[in-house]
């Protein structure tokens, strides 16, 4: 049930935490999508999550259907090159590839077909909608991934505006099986004022099962790194994240 009385950020004993070692939701390969332009700026973030305690990256790259085209060749050709880098720099990191799918037809047209999807752990799948309109294909596709043996994860519930006033609709989606991964800079309200609200509603309804970096760039790290302050953070980190199983 939501709590009217805030929770306060403050100062937190991060040693006192239970760090989280994987991160499952990056956007640090080289050259896919609107996250790392270059090799050079792949490894600069990967050296930023390394000093934030990550031992793993599961990168998520964007596959849309009619404007980031990667495919399991493109993602893992880019993986292969920045695990090449990170080898010749003595960075110590584990890399694994997944991708975070854009729910759209050409999406709904792979699991309707029962086409390989890049998952991760135990059979996770990434995906993510429009920002601010509902997908008409949400809950077709959740069935048919399910019905598939996949475990669908919706990426940064917190974001779409389409939800917001309407926050039984996530609790649906978790009612039937959906997981939710927020990105834990939405905690510092760097996304909107809106998105720091939902987010940390579903943290005090635990309805939170994965948080991720969501990392594009050098800003996301510098957020990450003050994140860490944060009373909410540590809410986040007290719940049975499944990250720990990665």
């Amino acid at each position: 049930m939501f709590s009217f009385f805030k929770r306060k950020n403050k100062p937190v004993n991060f040693k006192e935490l239970t760090p989280l070692y994987a991160d499952m939701h990056s956007h640090v390969l080289p050259g896919l999508d609107d996250g790392s332009p270059d090799i050079e700026t792949s490894i600069e973030l990967v050296k930023g999550l390394l000093q934030l305690g990550y031992k793993k990256l599961i990168c998520t790259p964007h596959i849309m259907g009619d404007f980031y085209k990667n495919t399991p060749k493109t993602i893992k050709g880019a993986a292969n090159e920045l695990k090449s880098a990170l080898e010749e720099e003595n960075i110590d990191i584990i890399i694994e590839i997944a991708a975070e799918y854009y729910l759209d037809e050409f999406f709904f047209e792979k699991i309707e077909k029962q086409e390989d999807l890049l998952t991760f752990g135990d059979n996770y799948v990434l995906f993510e909608t429009s920002f601010m309109n509902p997908s008409t294909l949400l809950e077709n596709a959740v069935f048919l991934m399910k019905s598939s043996g996949y475990k669908p994860i919706l990426a940064h519930p917190e974001r779409y505006v389409y939800f917001y006033g309407k926050y039984d609709k996530l609790k649906e989606l978790s009612e039937k099986g959906v997981l939710l991964q927020i990105n834990i800079n939405s905690l510092t309200g760097y996304y909107s004022k809106e998105a720091k609200k939902t987010a940390e509603r579903l943290i005090d309804d635990k309805l939170v099962s994965f948080v991720g970096t969501d990392c594009h760039h050098a800003r996301h790290i510098e957020k990450l790194n003050k994140v860490r302050s944060f009373t909410y953070y540590r809410a986040a980190l007290e719940l049975p994240l499944l990250n720990r199983n990665l």
